[in-house]
């Protein structure tokens, strides 16, 4: 029958039988690639569903990534923060986060006593039971607290692994705080410690840095995987150690931190288009009139008979920000490349003519 067919009749059923056949195999080929997916698919899941399970838990503990609960467990790299913090014997030692306990028995073997702050119950019964088995009790006091709600006993040292997500207001209460101590030895996320140590000019220079160096000197001590916690966090750490200066500059620490505030909003903007802006000359005209109100009865006795409180006019108040910049060279300098020295003396400057930065409510924590 097929021979009895045209040339071009020929040509056609050929050409449907190798699309057929090609429908077949690439079907059968599809359904087996299919039930493959479906089972490395699922053999997968449950690999990855045991080692999620497996990696959050810690001595049947169950560790929330949430609150920042990654258990630093390499006992080569807890020595080596506790070698590097120089805790003496006499020492009084603030722990902050010690969850299970890896460092606090390191601490607890160093320093004269250990007090620690914790919030999960759970940990601080763990941490309670660890310590008594080793006759440690009567050297640790702990507190069942929010670090950042709790006012701190005297202590010479901090060394803490601290929940990454509250590093920036810790480091400003430790830094900015009313304790005086002599160093602390913190274990960070790598990328939060690399703008603690930026210096200005860097690309990571922020207004962290520039606070925190205000009063204290950083330094990387190590970096540390992210392989060495329990669980893994999703990126590595880094130990800085940081140390208060000795001598601190006399400067009105309300009116510098609102003065950072302001210049590393936008940080890689000109001094001078930042201070341009009508709002901020809103802002500053309102702050600066709040202060000369406070202060009105000095002003009188002083003839200062010509006080920014005349300047009702915001673009006379503008001229006036604007012409001091200019005048001083710092027009088109930014935030971001200037020293503290710089920044000091320019805070100084808007000061002594009555320009204030600061409201008067207390600054919260995470303003720094």
């Amino acid at each position: 029958m097929f021979m009895s067919l045209t040339p071009r009749e020929r040509e056609r059923v050929m050409i449907q039988k190798t699309v057929c056949s090609f429908r077949i195999r690439s079907s059968s080929a599809c359904f087996s690639s299919l039930l493959v997916f479906r089972r490395n698919s699922h053999s997968q899941t449950r690999g990855n569903g045991h080692q999620v399970v497996e990696k959050k838990q810690h001595e049947g503990l169950f560790l929330q990534k949430s609150k920042g609960q990654h258990l630093l467990t390499n006992t080569r790299i807890l020595d080596a923060i506790v070698r590097s913090s120089h805790v003496r014997p006499t020492d009084t030692v603030l722990e902050i986060g010690p969850g299970t306990g890896n460092l606090t028995m390191k601490l607890l073997e160093a320093a004269h006593h250990v007090v620690a702050v914790e919030l999960d119950k759970r940990m601080v019964e763990i941490l309670h039971k660890r310590v008594c088995d080793h006759a440690f009790q009567h050297k640790l006091t702990i507190i069942q607290k929010d670090v950042l709600k709790t006012d701190f006993p005297e202590f010479d040292l901090v060394v803490a692994n601290i929940p990454y997500n509250i590093s920036s207001p810790l480091v400003a209460k430790l830094v900015y705080g009313s304790n005086t101590f002599r160093t602390a030895t913190l274990l960070l996320q790598k990328e939060f410690s690399r703008r603690l140590l930026a210096n200005p000019g860097d690309s990571d220079f922020n207004r962290l840095a520039v606070n925190v160096k205000l009063l204290a000197d950083v330094k990387l001590l190590m970096d540390v995987s992210k392989r060495e916690f329990v669980p893994p966090p999703k990126v590595d750490s880094s130990v800085v150690i940081i140390t208060p200066k000795e001598v601190k500059p006399d400067v009105d620490v309300r009116e510098w931190l609102a003065f950072t505030r302001t210049c590393f909003g936008k940080k890689n903007k000109t001094l001078g288009s930042m201070f341009r802006q009508k709002k901020k000359v809103a802002e500053l005209l309102s702050l600066s009139r709040v202060g000369i109100a406070a202060n009105a009865s000095d002003a009188v006795e002083e003839g200062e008979e010509q006080g920014l409180c005349l300047d009702a006019d915001a673009s006379v108040f503008k001229e006036r920000v604007v012409g001091i910049l200019r005048s001083n060279g710092f027009e088109d300098k930014r935030p971001s490349k200037l020293s503290h020295g710089e920044l000091l003396r320019l805070l100084a400057l808007f000061n002594q003519a009555g320009i204030s930065f600061h409201s008067l409510p207390i600054m919260d924590l995470h303003d720094y």
